[in-house]
């Protein structure tokens, strides 16, 4: 059941995800209404509220690459070192994420690509206000409803194009180095 809930915002439209973040987050909503009433935390319509409709469609796609490289890890590694008296912490800081280091930047680093495109969530959640909630998705898409905003939309396009692909080249850069400090 939690394998499920967390995959879904993968196979749901976003726009569905973000109403039901706006169901769950708004200001009547239950989880809203708590953080609303005892923190004074209001997350639809805000920059928090972009940030995390951005996280909840990332989040199952880091899921999946960090989940895909702890289960290529050799059990026998962690069960060599448990024999030897490592205990559960330090099998996991001295064994599994150093293993796991380079598919956990990978989730990451797709999390972060795929967020700068987030269009769905957002403006379903967090809305479209200039300043506050304003994404680059939204903002290429305010330039194209403005006649004349080709050129606008095609800077921002450029912006996003440099900033995602300095991602995907650091990722590549940092998970080699990775790799060879581990040996492989």
């Amino acid at each position: 059941m939690l394998h499920a809930l967390v995959h879904l915002p993968l196979v749901l439209p976003p726009v569905v995800t973000g109403w039901l973040l706006l169901l769950l987050f708004g200001v009547r909503g239950p989880l809203g209404a708590l953080l609303n009433h005892f923190f004074g935390i209001r997350l639809a319509f805000t920059t928090a509220g972009a940030a995390l409709a951005c996280g909840v469609m990332v989040f199952p796609i880091m899921v999946r690459a960090v989940r895909q490289a702890i289960d290529a890890i050799d059990p026998g590694l962690e069960q060599a070192a448990r024999t030897l008296g490592a205990g559960r912490l330090d099998r996991f800081w001295s064994i599994t994420l150093p293993l796991a280091g380079p598919g956990v930047l990978v989730g990451v680093t797709v999390a972060y690509a795929t967020s700068l495109g987030e269009f769905g969530a957002v403006i379903t959640f967090a809305a479209n206000i200039p300043g506050e909630t304003r994404t680059l998705p939204l903002a290429i898409f305010s330039a194209l409803q403005v006649p004349g905003g080709e050129l606008a939309a095609a800077k921002l396009s450029a912006v996003s194009l440099v900033l995602a692909l300095t991602g995907l080249l650091l990722s590549e850069f940092l998970g080699r180095r990775m790799n060879k400090a581990a040996g492989r």
